[in-house]
């Protein structure tokens, strides 16, 4: 595959598309860890779910 004088800045660019696209998907991992990590921490305290089908005490 032959990609002519600009072959630096196109394989730069792929490069730099590619640890973005990784970089997101690690903080998204890293997210939703940290989110449900934060859910059990508060339905162990004893806040309950509108979701999971607990009545409303209005």
């Amino acid at each position: 595959m032959v990609l002519g004088p600009y072959a630096y800045f196109i394989v730069i660019s792929y490069a730099l598309a590619a640890a973005v696209v990784l970089n997101l998907i690690g903080w998204i991992a890293y997210d939703y860890r940290n989110q449900k990590a934060r859910l059990r921490a508060l339905e162990a305290n004893g806040v309950v779910r509108r979701s999971n089908g607990a009545t409303d005490s209005r």
